[in-house]
């Protein structure tokens, strides 16, 4: 298959917030052309789109994954839905039998069991450390458990059905498997190699943290009992963001295999794939001090690359942060893309095969209006993306 990546670049400004912040309570910062600008995780954002996924319904439930430690829970109820015949506690020993057979490593977490009242059951064992897994890929390994409920030790000791197990747990990865990657340390055939790269977010111009001084009254408090019930401080400052994320198409497909439905070509389920991720990573905001700051905003720009040569970021083109000299910095940090984006492109780009779209909202955008195919909205991106994606993997290679 031919290489096919999808860069995703946006313009996005958000209020005094506090999206992803550090172990002191402060939000992160780096150093990008010599000066402090804020920051936002890949880590932070690729969470953000995850759920993004499921709670605006972009994909269905069988076609995502669950991250957890607590599989042999998530196998176990499954076993009993399968076979309500089976008791909760034969489910959990025949669950954690299994997972054991894929290599996956599993222990009850001794903070638990310490924790246990006497004459209470054994808590549930769980997975030594988080482990990404598919709706198909559990359901896959409760069916393989069920079938040897009766002596699951003889059931999985046949070295078919020990390999078998394996399988299941290292096919039909969902989608955000498939985009985001899957690591386990001690077991490394079940890594999955990411298709997505997201950059951190940085802002296009000087940002300085500030602080709030908050204070809560007691409501209960009679008028001789003046001050404050509580009071504190919060962390947090404002900023124009560039956020980056790069997809490789190919390696989408090749992580989705023959896809997840098996009356379906390879490139419809890539499709969606696409079109999920295109509207999630745009679309999807941090949650951190949400609450306190309600810093519900969408992006002021996005542009969409589909093109055969490598991922390209346009991060340089604020090397030189943004001074905000017009009043505030979407306008400029528009220009600065729409100058910047033709020039790399000359210089590196493959101008004959790459595609670009453009969603824009306002007159700072102005500029950008000419450097790509514009969408209205973020639907008619999304399934313009998908549908070029489409033609160019059913391109010969």
């Amino acid at each position: 298959m031919n290489r096919i990546f999808l860069d995703v670049h946006a313009l996005q400004t958000v209020p005094p917030s506090n999206l992803n912040r550090d172990d002191t309570g402060v939000p992160k910062t780096a150093v990008y052309g010599g000066v402090p600008r804020a920051r936002v995780s890949s880590q932070a954002w690729k969470r953000a789109a995850r759920s993004y996924f499921s709670e605006e319904h972009l994909l269905d439930p069988g076609e995502l994954g669950v991250r957890t430690k607590k599989i042999v829970e998530a196998v176990a109820e499954r076993i009993t839905r399968l076979d309500p015949s089976v008791s909760d506690e034969a489910a959990l020993r025949i669950a954690d039998e299994t997972v054991k057979a894929t290599g996956l490593k599993t222990e009850v977490p001794k903070r638990k069991a310490s924790a246990a009242k006497e004459g209470e059951p054994e808590p549930a064992p769980e997975a030594k450390y988080l482990v990404f897994l598919s709706t198909r890929q559990l359901d896959g390994l409760a069916r393989l458990a069920v079938e040897g409920a009766s002596d699951i030790t003889a059931h999985l000791a046949n070295k078919e059905t020990k390999a078998k197990a394996k399988e299941i747990a290292d096919t039909h990865h969902s989608v955000d498997i498939a985009l985001f990657g899957r690591m386990v340390a001690d077991a490394a055939d079940f890594n999955v190699d990411a298709a997505v790269q997201v950059a951190h977010a940085i802002s296009v111009h000087r940002v300085e943290n500030e602080s709030d001084y908050y204070t809560a009254v007691d409501d209960e408090n009679t008028d001789e009992e003046t001050g404050a019930g509580m009071i504190g401080t919060v962390d947090f400052n404002s900023s124009t963001l560039y956020r980056y994320a790069a997809l490789g198409v190919h390696q989408l497909a090749a992580n989705l295999g023959e896809g997840l439905r098996d009356d379906e070509p390879l490139t419809t389920p890539v499709r969606r794939a696409v079109e999920a991720f295109v509207h999630g990573f745009t679309a999807s905001l941090p949650t951190g001090k949400i609450n306190t700051f309600g810093h519900h905003t969408l992006p002021d720009a996005v542009v969409v690359k589909l093109r055969t040569t490598r991922p390209v970021s346009f991060v340089a083109a604020f090397e030189e942060p943004v001074r905000g000299d017009q009043g505030g910095y979407v306008r400029e940090a528009s220009e600065r893309l729409a100058e910047y984006i033709p020039d790399i492109e000359r210089a590196y780009g493959d101008e004959g095969s790459t595609l670009t779209w453009v969603l824009r909202v306002g007159p700072n955008t102005a500029k950008l209006a000419g450097i790509g195919t514009e969408a209205q909205n973020i639907g008619e991106l999304v399934a313009a993306v998908g549908q070029a994606v489409a033609e160019r993997l059913e391109k010969p290679a």
